[in-house]
């Protein structure tokens, strides 16, 4: 920064440019001690800044230069740049807190913080736009973590937790850009470069609060001349910072009207009064005048006890609505008598933890010049050379996509923070989802998420980089926005109800049948594709006739049905685990058939009517046994004799065939069938205990020999026959 004597560290120019008053302080920092090589300060002429706000850019320039020719004459060196620190009275802090809800529980990645993050400066900027009724231009100078939380619970860093839920609690600052462009302009008439620049607040914290300090709740008060700036630290952090319009110019202006003075003799009399009990003055009518220090204070007493009630709630404010353990008061107008007892009465704390640092803070500070005292209004000059050591809160510019950016350094940028300052849209940034596809489930709304699409394409000084590259002042930075994916889509089938199934018991078998679904009213199969704002029903239940063509059973009239016993038809509702039968209607009862016997039947009847045609023996036989069947026997009827035509005898009566016995093992028991000339299967039923009216099987099987038989098939002498239900 200089050239000429020798010194055993870097030297460094700082600048407090105050609104009553501009320090210089040159010096350098050894083995952690800071040596202030020299100091000068010099009070502006006119009000060329009010609150903290240059007016008079040539004016405060000026101010500015000579105190630069003093120190260049002090050190020996020539004075080419400086660090400055913008007034806490145009700082903007915004507290937000945000979440991160993802849809699995999942490890947090850095990125997963960096996005939480960006989205949390993101949310401050929204809700600082919709409250600044100013036409001037803000942007983020610095953003910070104060808590994160995993699953709602506090974590001081994430990274590698697996979390459903990841949550910030942010603080950004904002600083709008024309009080930036003013402190440059003004230095740069000094004929200075800005090489760091800080706030104020930020400054007098890094010398008065000390980070072993700063796990306590406390409070730094700056009471300059004309705002009076507020820094709380708790749990290891600054939480936040705030700011009053009022500091020691609304003292120095009530006294010039008591005592008929102007504003400069006014704050001659304001500082007298610390060290004075009489302070003798000229009126601005030349005559001398003399006021008691006592009578002073009480004139005083309303400014005092309004500064201080003001302060006290917006350190309430900052602090969560509550009190801090202890203040800290530096700067110039915090040095008036009855100040630091009024503010600890409003806070509600001990009057000893309210105190003006000074000396206290200063113990690592040496000044090489004799006439330097160690004293509070040192504390932020002190505090703004040491940020530059600390190579934060610069300013730099850096090429974002062909647009100069500015932004403020804080030792951490990255690309990220080049775009959003370049207000790139930031889903540009991350790969987007396609569009999301939303229905409802039985009156409950789902959402099934696009496909994530290509990330940005970033390129910083033409090499590949990610949005946590860091950059430096003037680097190059090229960003293709990232693309979407595709749209959701999703099949009805791959709904987990679908995976459900509907179990019944048919004809006392146990049947799973796949579920139903209707969309927007209409019945849909799996395969359906479903679309944004479907309303599906699944459907719990079955018809009779579903469930009839579900198993391929063919339903004829002559089929009475039930559903738990109880007679139903083909419309019914079947639901969960209810028993589903259906039966042949008989003549007295009814008697179950199975599709497979049904069939059967017809095949029979086909033979003999084709045997018909011919006149046969035994299609007549048949023609018999049909109608003894019909209806498939009712119980307790006899059957009907089988009879045959008597051959002619001379064209005269008929002979009768004899009747015969025949013995069969009927399911490994022996029976012996008699009456008749002839038997077919069906005749074994009249010899057996046999139930057909209550069905326990899908069907009943009938085999003679091992084969599987008819119910009109012969019966002969000897045959082995076996009759059960099929389960």
């Amino acid at each position: 920064m200089t050239e000429g004597k020798n010194y055993s560290g870097q030297l460094v120019f700082g600048l407090d440019i105050g609104t009553r008053s501009v320090v210089g302080t040159v010096g350098y920092r050894n083995n952690d001690r800071f040596y202030a090589v020299a100091q000068r300060m010099k009070e502006h002429e006119t009000r060329a800044m009010l609150d903290g706000q240059i007016h008079d850019i040539r004016k405060v320039g000026e101010t500015i230069r000579q105190i630069k020719e003093e120190l260049e004459a002090a050190t020996g060196r020539r004075l080419t740049e400086a660090c400055i620190a913008a007034a806490g009275r145009v700082l903007r802090t915004v507290n937000v807190t945000v979440d991160s809800e993802f849809a699995y529980e999942k490890e947090i990645t850095q990125e997963d913080m960096y996005g939480l993050t960006s989205y949390g400066v993101e949310r401050a900027y929204e809700r600082f736009q919709k409250e600044n009724d100013t036409d001037m231009k803000f942007y983020c100078v610095g953003h910070s973590v104060i808590h994160y939380y995993v699953n709602h619970y506090p974590i001081s860093n994430p990274e590698g937790h697996k979390a459903k839920i990841l949550s910030a609690e942010m603080i950004a600052t904002f600083l709008p850009d024309d009080v930036v462009d003013g402190l440059n302009k003004a230095v740069e008439l000094a004929g200075l470069n800005v090489v760091n620049m800080t706030l104020e607040p930020i400054a007098a914290i890094q010398v008065a609060i000390p980070e072993m300090y700063r796990m306590l709740n406390i409070a730094l008060v700056d009471v300059g001349a004309g705002t009076s700036d507020i820094s709380i630290t708790k749990d290891g952090s600054i939480i936040a910072f705030g700011m009053i319009p009022m500091a020691g110019d609304a003292l120095t202006e009530t006294i010039a009207k008591h005592c008929l003075v102007d504003f400069g003799t006014a704050e001659q009399i304001k500082k007298d009064a610390g060290i004075m009990k009489e302070i003798t003055y000229k009126d601005i009518m030349g005559l001398q005048q003399s006021i008691a220090k006592d009578e002073l204070l009480e004139v005083a007493a309303p400014v005092i006890e309004s500064m201080a009630l003001q302060v006290a709630d917006k350190i309430k404010e900052l602090n969560g609505g509550k009190s801090v353990s202890a203040v800290f008061v530096v700067g110039g107008g915090g040095k008036i008598e009855g100040y630091t007892d009024r503010l600890a009465e409003e806070l509600g704390i001990q009057k000893e933890r309210v105190a003006v640092r000074g000396g206290e803070v200063l113990q690592s500070v040496e000044f090489l010049e004799d006439h330097i005292v160690k004293d509070s209004l040192l504390v932020t000059p002190i505090g703004i050379c040491l940020s530059f050591y600390e190579q934060s809160n610069n300013f730099i510019f850096v090429d974002f996509n062909g647009q100069r950016v500015k932004l403020y350094d804080n030792n951490m940028l990255a690309v990220v923070d080049a775009a959003m300052q370049a207000e790139f849209d930031k889903e540009g940034l991350f790969p987007k989802r396609g569009k999301e596809l939303n229905f409802r489930v039985n009156g409950k709304t789902r959402i099934v998420r696009g496909q994530l699409g290509e990330a940005a394409v970033i390129r910083v000084n033409g090499e590949e980089a990610d949005i946590h590259t860091p950059i430096r002042s003037g680097d190059k930075i090229e960003v293709t926005p990232s693309t979407a994916g595709e749209a959701a889509a999703m099949e009805l089938g791959a709904l987990n109800e679908f995976g459900d199934v509907i179990r019944v018991t048919v004809n006392e078998k146990k049947i799973d049948l796949p579920k139903f679904a209707r969309v927007n009213g209409k019945l849909q199969s799996g395969y359906y594709d479903i679309r944004d704002n479907d309303d599906i029903e699944m459907l719990n239940y079955y018809t009779v006739k579903q469930i009839a063509d579900f198993m391929d059973v063919m339903v004829d009239s002559r089929l009475h049905m039930y559903v738990n016993n109880q007679r139903a038809d083909m419309d019914t509702h079947v639901f969960e685990n209810f028993t589903v039968s259906w039966a042949m209607r008989g003549t007295d009862e009814d008697t179950w058939l199975t599709n497979r016997e049904r069939g059967e039947m017809a095949a029979e009847k086909a033979e003999r009517d084709k045997a018909a045609e011919y006149g046969s023996y035994a299609a007549r036989e048949e023609d018999a046994a049909d109608e003894e069947l019909e209806g498939i026997e009712s119980e307790g009827a006899e059957p009907e004799k089988w009879k045959k035509a008597e051959p002619a005898v001379g064209g005269a009566g008929k002979v009768k065939e004899p009747s015969r016995t025949i013995h069969v093992l009927v399911n490994g028991s022996p029976v012996a069938m008699s009456g008749k000339p002839s038997y077919v299967f069906v005749d074994v039923f009249d010899y057996i205990d046999f139930d057909r009216s209550s069905p326990q099987g899908a069907c009943v099987i009938t085999k003679r020999n091992g084969q599987i038989s008819r119910y009109m098939e012969q019966v002969e002498d000897g045959d082995i026959i076996e009759i059960y239900w099929e389960k």
